[in-house]
């Protein structure tokens, strides 16, 4: 049987202060506390990771989203603007079988009639012809349109008489309101 070695002097004061046997702190509870610590850390930063990776993938189906949409918007955007030109306009107009107004004449806030107002020119549908709307996506080379006609306007229009305007309304349910306070428009 063995016997530790006894201690004299200052080593056996410092061997007093030590605990003896099997009175010190069990190790497994820490060990497994730590190793809880780093594995739920772990698992943190996957589950973290994977939701932002996730929200990158949603990310970019939303600016693909924003990208189509702006295309769209544009391609929407050409179309009006080509069908707002004032070549477009008229074209249409006279397929419609519009033909241009004659001078105007102007009501003033007094009721007089200001200016002589003018026939519109008359024009045949047969003379001017159809043309269709410009394709704005045709992937073909451009075209030429055909020129369109004009209409002439002669020097020598008739002056047709100014016509008489009453002051008062003829209906009673009417009230009379002017449409313009500036007389020089």
């Amino acid at each position: 049987m063995s016997r530790k070695p006894e201690l004299r002097g200052r080593a056996a004061r410092l061997a007093r202060l030590l605990p003896a046997g099997p009175k010190g702190a069990a190790r497994t509870p820490f060990v497994l506390l730590v190793v809880l610590l780093l594995g739920g850390g772990l698992i943190g930063l996957l589950v973290l990771n994977s939701a932002l990776s996730e929200g990158s993938f949603k990310l970019d189906d939303l600016q693909d989203d924003v990208k189509g949409y702006t295309d769209e918007e544009q391609a929407l955007q050409r179309d009006v603007d080509a069908y707002s030109a004032p070549d477009a306009l008229q074209r249409r107009a006279r397929e419609l079988g519009m033909v241009p107004g004659g001078d105007p004449a102007f009501l003033n806030p007094d009721g007089t009639v200001r200016g002589v107002p003018g026939p519109a020119a008359q024009q045949s549908a047969a003379r001017v012809p159809l043309v269709l709307a410009p394709e704005i996506l045709d992937p073909g080379p451009p075209e030429s349109p055909p020129p369109t006609p004009t209409p002439s306007v002669s020097s020598a229009r008739p002056q047709a008489p100014a016509p008489a305007v009453s002051p008062t309304p003829t209906s009673p349910s009417i009230q009379s309101t002017p449409l313009s306070t500036n007389p020089g428009r």
